[in-house]
């Protein structure tokens, strides 16, 4: 059988395995193969919910072999690190025990495909800036989104600690970076402040006591939204009392403190970067494989690689023409519609067709600003005007995003179970996980 291999189970490469696996895997017209360093998958926009406690990974992750067996494609735990184009061979490298790190469960191994399709999504991008890679924790994976949740909730407790003895301590927390990630992640600590509070894990009954400021280079927060987003959102943000600051980039980053360029030093028991992304280095080192300066293969409009046919790429790693000199965004509404055009683009493939050419459409974006708000801009298509759109119900059409995820991958009828099983958990557990 034709041997299918997606590299990266992200929000496009795991529709995409599902949709060829039910569809190809089921009929044994190909195999297809899933391969991703992780063992389990959450919408990688859920992250800030993961790292204020709000969200529950137990219940919203989905294990990759599990959802292999019930979806007729093969899962191979482990990360690509290197590529023969002219043998068709992947190299994995060897998977380590977690709590054992010296220890080997999975040995390199090399994985053969017909049509290889990279999905590997994106991670930080430190720009250079001193101090940030070593002092910042940043939001790429569950493992460190957890790791920024451990940290919160160890930061709040120690403070209610040192207040209860009778020493002033707020807690001081700076996000880098003013788009989405860093704004969203700014609303939802203050709600995980007012649940500890509530709790009584940190501070006294007046708000405050956690001091949150978001620092954006560039001269307004929300950059690649239109002017009127950005305002409700500041002004949303204004009430939550985060401090914005623009126009002023960050140039070090210290242990408990962040340097500004005017000079302003902002003392910090938590630094979180969220300033940019760039694809995974390991793509400039993939056998000659043509990439931009931030890591992104270059793909024509039917995402192939400029320098290879057989291979393809979606999602934040990929470099796709869009319109005039702009190239696709690195969003999820982006790697979804590139999932389903190489769902019909690979059959026509192995039909001897030709791909056609994928066409992206904006519909728009939300930002979440908390459990009850949201704010963005809305379009039923590309060419339609904008509709702006904020409060409870832009909340909901967000929500929705997520859903449709969910739906993508597991199906109507679980989804839908999913969202009742997850309203009764809520009825008996706080809104922050406390431990």
């Amino acid at each position: 059988m034709h041997r299918i291999v997606i590299v990266g189970g992200g929000a496009g490469g795991l529709e995409l395995a599902t949709r060829l696996g039910d569809k190809l895997g089921r009929s044994k017209r190909a195999h297809v193969t899933l391969v991703d360093r992780c063992a389990t998958h959450i919408w990688k926009p859920l992250l800030h919910e993961v790292a204020s406690g709000s969200l529950d990974t137990h219940v919203h992750q989905i294990a990759y072999a599990a959802h292999a067996r019930w979806h007729h494609f093969e899962f191979c735990h482990g990360e690509l690190i290197g590529l023969n184009r002219s043998q068709h061979t992947l190299l994995l490298g060897a998977v380590a025990d977690a709590e054992h790190p010296g220890e080997v469960v999975l040995p390199p191994r090399d994985l053969e495909y017909d049509t290889l399709i990279l999905a590997l999504g994106s991670q930080t991008h430190f720009f250079g800036i001193t101090g940030a890679q070593e002092n910042a924790i940043t939001l790429d994976t569950l493992p460190q989104a957890e790791r920024l949740r451990r940290r919160l909730l160890q930061t709040c407790v120690k403070s209610s600690a040192r207040k209860d003895a009778g020493r002033s301590s707020p807690v001081d927390i700076v996000i880098i970076g003013g788009g989405a990630t860093g704004v969203e992640l700014a609303a939802e600590l203050r709600r995980m402040e007012a649940v500890l509070r509530e709790f009584k894990v940190h501070g006294s009954d007046q708000p405050g006591e956690m001091s949150v400021t978001l620092l954006e280079a560039g001269p307004r927060i929300l950059p690649a939204l239109p002017p009127d987003v950005t305002a409700a959102t500041s002004d949303q943000l204004r009430d939550l009392r985060i401090d914005v600051s623009v126009g002023d980039p960050v140039i070090a980053v210290e242990n408990d403190t962040v340097v500004t360029q005017s000079g302003r030093r902002i003392p910090s028991d938590i630094t979180i970067w969220a300033a940019g992304i760039k694809a995974p280095a390991c793509l400039a080192k993939l056998d000659g494989l043509s990439v931009n300066k931030i890591n992104q293969l270059n793909v024509a409009r039917t995402l192939q690689s400029e320098s290879d046919p057989d291979i393809f790429a979606l999602g934040d790693c990929a470099s796709c023409p869009w319109t005039g000199d702009r190239m696709v965004p690195p969003r999820a509404q982006a790697a979804h519609q590139q999932a389903i055009f190489l769902f019909h683009a690979i059959q026509a493939r192995l039909r001897g067709e030709a791909v056609g050419e994928f066409r992206y459409s904006d519909y728009g974006s939300l930002i979440s600003l908390g459990p009850t708000s949201a704010v963005g801009v809305i379009s039923p298509s590309s060419q339609a005007k904008r509709i702006f759109v904020k409060g409870r119900i832009a909340r909901v059409m967000y929500s929705a995003l997520y859903r449709k995820h969910l739906a993508a991958v597991s199906g109507l009828r679980k989804t839908l179970v999913g969202i009742v099983v997850d309203s009764l958990r809520r009825l008996n557990t706080p809104g922050v996980k406390l431990h």
